[in-house]
């Protein structure tokens, strides 16, 4: 079977227990400001251009052969027309400084299985496995059920990472094959979830709380933005919320603005101004919620 993967990252210790690889599905339909994986919302094969990487060679417009790459001298951009573009790859090959990328590619579960396999040594010695991520990989509920089937029948252990915000079926579609799930619990209140994020989370606590009841390995991660949830306000919620359905653990992911140079280079622009609490803050809603899986 065939999904749309934009990476592989191969030696990960952020997504789930021990050494594992993480496989990045292509294709989300939230609209989180302070994502730091813009370049998988998209379920398109995109093309990514790195102003601070470009060094002007245009030896990417040489070899386009539809001409759709073009130079503005006043403003240095190197820019395609996208309406010429057929993404055949060529200015990716020939960019000296690595400055042109197209991000979204078809992959077959063998194969993926293939790179993911290599790793099961590290996987068994640091009790490590595979993660699907995103993006939101249960949009592609079929193909990732596939290719977990796989590794969880060469003993992998498997994690998926997933927003909830998708139909109980697609969850369905791959429990049998799934040790963990990662699931993002941003707010708890609608209004507020509903503003900065576009869609409504009573999805998302509905399958959360399904889950629990069926005895699903749970880890929470919150991400802690101060402009959002990391504030005494919402954060009391949330962690009242998370006492009266526990999950295995908490994860507290600080907002960090690594992913702003994608934005720029998928032409988004620059992303919405969001902050981390501070350190001090950060003790703070740890203590709150540290009773909560102890």
């Amino acid at each position: 079977m065939k999904g749309k993967l934009f990476d592989i990252q191969r030696g990960s210790f952020v997504d789930g227990p021990g050494i594992r690889t993480t496989v990045f599905f292509k294709g989300c339909h939230l609209g989180c400001g302070w994502c730091h994986n813009p370049e998988g919302r998209s379920n398109r094969t995109e093309r990514m251009w790195y102003d601070t990487k470009c060094i002007r060679c245009l030896k990417c417009a040489e070899v386009c052969p539809n001409q759709a790459v073009s130079y503005t001298a006043s403003t240095g951009v190197v820019s395609a027309d996208m309406k010429l573009c057929r993404l055949c790859g060529r200015c990716e090959l020939i960019c000296p400084n690595n400055a042109v990328a197209l991000c979204g590619y078809d992959a077959e579960t063998d194969d993926i299985f293939k790179i993911v396999a290599k790793d099961a040594e590290f996987y068994r010695a640091s009790g490590g496995g595979v993660t699907l991520s995103g993006g939101e990989c249960l949009l592609q509920p079929e193909f990732a059920a596939e290719l977990l089937c796989k590794c969880s029948s060469a003993g992998i252990h498997t994690a998926v990472d997933t927003s909830g915000e998708v139909s109980w079926s697609n969850i369905q579609a791959v429990l049998e094959y799934t040790d963990l799930f990662l699931y993002d619990i941003k707010c708890v209140t609608p209004e507020l979830h509903l503003r900065h994020i576009g869609v409504s989370n009573e999805r998302i606590i509905d399958n959360y709380l399904r889950l629990l009841s069926i005895g699903a390995d749970v880890i929470v991660r919150v991400p802690m933005i101060c402009e959002f949830n990391a504030n005494d306000s919402e954060f009391n919620k949330i962690a009242d919320f998370l006492r009266a359905h526990r999950p295995r653990m908490i994860e507290l992911l600080p907002y960090h603005a690594l992913g702003e140079n994608k934005y720029r280079a998928l032409s988004l622009g620059s992303p919405t101004a969001y902050h981390a609490p501070d350190e001090s803050n950060m003790r703070k809603y740890k203590q709150m919620i540290g009773d909560i899986t102890s």
